[in-house]
């Protein structure tokens, strides 16, 4: 069975039953680089059931309890990502169904948080919250105001807004006043988005403006995170961009093969997941994947499978890499610096998108663990055994606390011996392990977001057909 085909079999909601099915096709297998051996599966669900509590609780102690903003990162002191907040909405309903907290402190949570975001300043102002309903990318953690001089982000509020729609398809009970007080915030945060307005070159979207300078001068086009942005900024019953906004995202997609594996190009595998976490892409397809034959769900997996070969293969020859330790994305790094270790020259990065196509190759030997989390429902037979031989590989210096600390460099031995651990968790890097941890085990996000009128409308719109669509569309 080839990986492709193979990917049907995770038709959600995914369950660890099939894992030791995945895994006679690949990861459990007698043929490894040298490691710990992979977990059967009972270790797995132990595994997953630790790295889903530790990682909640980042989004759940670290957050501001009086406008529920989260922070970027931590323990280094920061501002808050929306983006972050983003996941941390998604983070609370998955604390009530795993028994981490009660319905109430969600409940709770959330209503905090919502309030904030449809009460903060919406002006063109510099002290403002946002503007055209959209939210700049860092805010002070106390005030709520914009953060020294960064752009009003459409990627960041979309990410935002998975959260905040999440939150609102899951607190449906309609004789519960807190839970219709969540469903109607969310309903007015999300139509006062104004995404014709931030289409200066319609009908797609800019990456962002500064009341100082006004639009960016690039615009979302091309295959990476922003298939989200695209859902919602179609679906609006408002301000709604035009239908070929999706014909001409699509239209600068690059299409080839890597490491045997073809598929839709983009090297770091964030952009292979972060729309994921709140759309349920497998078995529907918009018309570019059905003329190739597969869907974004078989797309991602197909990417997985390409940065485990790279991995395996090693071209770099970087200290730590095989089959069961990889993963290229967007993350910290040991610092901005060129080095000479063992006889070579090595260039390092601080934070850096980090990856790995036929597109491009941004490798410095640099592994993010959200790489292999954010992949776990696509690809669960290479994915979890990568976390599972991190962990046993590396111990506390990489799993602490708050789950995975975001980044390590084996490579990189000025720190120490066994090279560069980072000592923060990034808030976007945590959110989709946690989230994908979910959706591979329950299907919580996917079926709710399956029911909410916005993601249903943004997707028909876009031309999206078949599976769970199927007599949805007008």
């Amino acid at each position: 069975m080839t990986p492709s085909s193979a990917s049907r079999l995770i038709a959600p909601p995914a369950r660890l039953s099939l894992y030791l099915a995945f895994c006679l096709l690949a990861a459990c297998s007698t043929n490894h680089a040298e490691g710990p051996p992979p977990p059967d599966s009972a270790q797995a669900a132990a595994f997953l059931d630790t790295l889903e509590a530790r990682t909640f609780h980042y989004f759940w102690e670290l957050t501001n309890t009086t406008n529920g903003l989260v922070p970027d990162r931590s323990p280094t002191p920061s501002f808050s990502s929306i983006a972050a907040v983003g996941f941390g909405l998604t983070a609370y309903p998955i604390g009530v169904e795993r028994g981490y907290i009660t319905r109430d402190q969600a409940r709770q949570r959330v209503v905090t948080t919502l309030r904030f975001f449809w009460t903060a300043r919406q002006d063109s102002t510099t002290a403002a919250t946002g503007y055209h309903g959209f939210f700049y990318h860092f805010l002070d953690m106390n005030s709520g105001a914009r953060y020294q001089q960064v752009e009003l982000s459409t990627i960041d509020t979309a990410l935002l807004l998975g959260g905040v729609l999440f939150c609102q398809s899951y607190f449906a009970d309609p004789a519960d006043s807190t839970e219709a007080t969540i469903r109607g915030l969310a309903d007015s945060i999300y139509r006062r988005v104004d995404w014709q307005w931030f289409s200066p070159r319609p009908p797609v979207v800019s990456l962002g403006w500064h009341p100082e300078s006004g639009f960016l001068a690039y615009d979302w086009r091309g295959y990476n995170e922003a298939m989200i942005l695209y859902v919602l900024a179609l679906g609006s019953p408002t301000h709604p961009v035009d239908t070929s906004a999706w014909s001409q995202w699509t239209s600068q997609y690059q299409w080839g093969t890597f490491y045997g594996q073809t598929h839709l190009g983009f090297a770091p595998l964030f952009g292979h997941q972060y729309s994921h976490v709140w759309v349920d892409f497998n078995g529907i397809q918009d018309p570019y994947m059905r003329a190739h034959g597969i869907d974004y769900f078989v797309n991602s997996r197909r990417a997985t499978y390409a940065q485990r070969s790279y991995a395996t293969t090693n071209p770099g020859a970087w200290t730590g890499y095989n089959d069961r330790i990889w993963g290229l994305s967007a993350s910290d790094g040991p610092g901005d610096m060129t080095v000479t270790i063992g006889g070579t020259m090595r260039q390092f990065h601080s934070y850096w998108a980090r990856g790995a196509s036929f597109t491009e190759i941004q490798d410095d030997g640099t592994i993010a663990p959200t790489a292999a989390g954010g992949s776990i429902p696509f690809a669960p037979e290479i994915a979890i055994p990568a976390l599972y031989a991190m962990r046993q590989t590396y111990g506390n210096a990489l799993f602490s606390t708050y789950g995975f600390r975001d980044a390590f460099n084996p490579t990189f031995t000025q720190s120490s011996a066994a090279g560069w651990f980072d000592v923060d968790y990034l808030g976007i890097d945590q959110g989709p392990i946690i989230a994908m941890i979910e959706n591979y085990r329950t299907g919580l996000v996917w079926n709710a977001m399956r029911s909410n009128p916005y993601i249903v409308r943004g997707l028909c719109r876009a031309g999206f057909t078949g599976g769970w669509l199927t007599g949805k569309c007008p």
